[in-house]
């Protein structure tokens, strides 16, 4: 009989795929949006997800997250189908957008440390680890100063820099971005490139969206290019992989707010309070 030792399981842990996608397909209102997609994401990687405008990029990392049901195929994030996935705090995930609708003012602090619920249990109150985790991350995307404002009065850029607070607060193996340069300031993008340089210096995993890169470019070790619903490339980033190398290039970013459901409700915040 063979007996695995605790140290071959851990070691098992850290090599398994963060993502793993078989033959995914996602359909919509009778429509095929993913078809065949094989997809594996493996820790320590930064792959940008690339495509035009209605590729199914945003559908792709949604499906991967369990966020959206698949129509056909399998779907596990380290090791196990999202529906029995228990260890959220691993994924730190960071939408196109943040919700912010009426009802009492969020500051930026409170969403912020909304980042640790995954962390913390139902009857422990905040601890200093947690605050510390909040003013690091708040640090990290140079907001410190602006700790105390309401969201809802920071301009696109800086509420993009909030959702990505929140998501270095919880201290994750692996952070999904969905489009975090569009739409924002140079500065902004800046600063997105410089924290993800460094989260990928600590072996970070990190899946992203883009329709343009900019100064994240520099930092993907592997692109997945989207035509259609299917992938057309999976390897090294093409040359100049920006604009004008990808195929049917229509520069349209609607931000749909896309409120996360199940596991994942804690990370879609509308001033401060679980949708």
């Amino acid at each position: 009989m063979l007996v695995t030792s605790s140290a071959d399981k851990a070691a098992d842990v850290k090599t398994a795929p963060v993502f793993a996608m078989s033959d995914g397909r996602v359909s919509m209102d009778g429509r095929l949006i993913l078809r065949g997609i094989d997809l594996t994401v493996r820790p320590g990687e930064v792959v940008a997800v690339l495509g035009s405008n209605g590729s199914g990029k945003s559908t792709l990392i949604r499906a991967l997250l369990g966020l959206v049901p698949l129509s056909g195929g399998a779907t596990k994030l380290y090791g196990a189908a999202p529906a029995k996935f228990r260890e959220w705090w691993r994924i730190g995930y960071v939408p196109q957008r943040l919700s912010v609708g009426g009802g009492v003012p969020a500051t930026v602090r409170e969403v912020v440390s909304s980042g640790r619920i995954s962390r913390q249990s139902r009857f422990r109150p905040t601890s200093a680890a947690d605050r510390e985790a909040v003013t690091r991350a708040l640090a990290a995307v140079d907001l410190s100063d602006l700790a105390g404002h309401p969201v809802r009065a920071l301009s696109g850029g800086q509420q993009q820099r909030v959702l990505i607070a929140r998501a270095l607060a919880g201290e994750p193996d692996t952070f999904v971005l969905d489009e975090p340069t569009a739409g924002v300031d140079a500065e902004s993008q800046r600063l997105l490139a410089g924290t993800l340089g460094a989260l990928i210096g600590e072996g970070k995993t990190v899946l992203l969206v883009a329709h343009e890169l900019g100064p994240i470019e520099p930092l993907i070790t592997r692109a997945v290019v989207l035509r259609e619903g299917c992938v057309v490339h999976d390897g090294a980033p093409p040359p100049a992989v920006g604009v004008h190398a990808l195929p049917g290039h229509d520069h349209v970013h609607p931000h749909a707010e896309e409120p996360a459901e199940g596991h994942l409700r804690g990370w879609h915040l509308a001033e401060g309070s679980q949708s």
